[in-house]
């Protein structure tokens, strides 16, 4: 089922526009409610909306016009990402943005909260913001914001993850939060980002570098066709010998994402019922190793 979701571009989408419903959720039942910021453009957005309701005394009725600020921001940050990203992931990126802005304006905002408690707001908010947002990297699409510029980062082969991206800008943020408001709020809202961000880098797959072994007796050259032509990854492998039966086995070595295992187990297990392959997740790897953006 996950293979299929995963690699099927319909149900991918469909799973992405879940994600932002997930994030958008966690947002209006926990965070905004208790009066809280959440982080990246977003957080940006909600800081104009406040600052124009206080100071300009602009009332904008039941509405929340953060939503909509949110996906006119956008825009401009989407035509400059799209000769680094592509068409399709852009194209992705503008549903997935206007499916969140949606669900951020439409879904209802508790008159009082839920959770009364600011810490345990902040850990349930963040780890389902940081669960939806993850859902929609790793279905290859992007909530917008940030992701985006992180995305661009990690595309160009920088060590920086979508989710200390985040945290770096967010310092910024939340600088201005701690000067424009009570420190409770700047302080919470912080705490929220930083459980959103590390559930985030740990649901998106493709920030997790994995090295994986094969173990075959069938045709290597095929498998190390489909790892070259398909994924896109090069391979090296050798022979080696079993020690119980004394029988000759082909070992393959490859480094790629966590994104694409399932894709790589699916293949070899086709090719090779037989065979059977490890994996050791958190590799370090050095180098020429492009990171896929799904």
């Amino acid at each position: 089922m996950i293979y299929n979701t995963l690699h099927n571009r319909g149900l991918r989408l469909v799973a992405a526009v879940v994600g932002e419903l997930i994030a958008a959720l966690a947002l209006n039942l926990f965070i905004v409610p208790l009066n809280l910021y959440t982080g990246g453009l977003m957080g940006v957005c909600q800081l104009m909306r406040t600052l124009a309701q206080t100071y300009l005394g602009i009332s904008f009725g039941a509405y929340d016009v953060a939503g909509i600020l949110y996906f006119i921001l956008n825009v401009p940050i989407l035509l400059l990402a799209y000769k680094t990203l592509g068409r399709p992931f852009v194209v992705k990126t503008l549903i997935c943005t206007a499916s969140y802005s949606f669900f951020y304006s439409i879904i209802p905002i508790p008159a009082t909260p839920i959770v009364d408690d600011y810490l345990t707001a902040c850990l349930l908010g963040g780890i389902l913001a940081g669960v939806g947002s993850g859902i929609v990297l790793t279905c290859g699409g992007s909530g917008g914001g940030l992701d985006i510029v992180g995305l661009c980062l990690s595309k160009r082969g920088s060590h920086v993850t979508v989710g200390k991206f985040s945290l770096a800008f967010n310092a910024f943020l939340y600088t201005a939060c701690l000067i424009l408001f009570i420190p409770q709020v700047a302080i919470y809202s912080v705490i929220y980002n930083f459980f959103s961000a590390m559930v985030l880098d740990r649901t998106h797959q493709q920030n997790v570098s994995v090295q994986a072994l094969i173990f075959t007796k069938g045709d290597e050259n095929a498998m190390a066709r489909f790892i070259i032509e398909q994924l896109g990854r090069s391979v090296t492998y050798w022979n080696g010998t079993g020690a119980y039966t004394g029988e000759g086995v082909h070992v393959l070595c490859v480094c790629l994402s966590k994104f694409e295992i399932e894709e790589l187990v699916h293949t070899v297990h086709t090719m090779d019922p037989h065979a059977f392959v490890t994996t050791q997740e958190g590799t370090r790897i050095y180098g020429n190793f492009q990171r896929r953006l799904g």
